[in-house]
């Protein structure tokens, strides 16, 4: 699956990494399968892109696109913070095109950063001595 996830209910956060050849469909697929459960309303986010070798998407709305279906999602009682770990360019560029339409959305209400390190995603979701195994 390019894109495995883990929820730690402990420290109220998602974790997604994703792996090889990413397209539209596996995004979206995860968007879906995670924040439509209700027991995770409300958490941070943390997604690794660290082992992403392409990303394929039909269009460049699909990002836009992207955006208005996740914040659509969010929790509307509390804010949360979603790190994107984005090493590559490719990554990291349409991490940024993300982050710039979750803002631009009124019903959005989680705080996206976009990091070339996980120290630094880390340290925007306020999480100390690393992830657990």
């Amino acid at each position: 699956m390019p894109i495995e996830y883990r929820i730690d209910h402990e420290r109220r956060l998602v974790f997604g990494k994703g792996q090889g050849i990413l397209t539209d469909k596996d995004i979206f697929g995860y968007q879906r399968e995670v924040w439509s459960r209700t027991d995770v309303g409300g958490y941070n986010e943390l997604m690794d892109m660290s082992d992403v070798d392409h990303i394929v998407l039909a269009s460049g709305n699909r990002v836009h696109d992207l955006a208005q279906l996740s914040a659509g999602m969010d929790a509307k009682s509390a804010g949360s913070k979603f790190a994107i770990v984005a090493p590559s360019e490719e990554a990291f560029g349409l991490g940024r095109m993300y982050q710039i339409y979750r803002e631009l959305e009124a019903q959005s209400t989680k705080q996206v950063g976009v990091f070339h390190t996980m120290d630094e995603a880390l340290a925007f979701l306020g999480i100390e001595g690393g992830l657990p195994d």
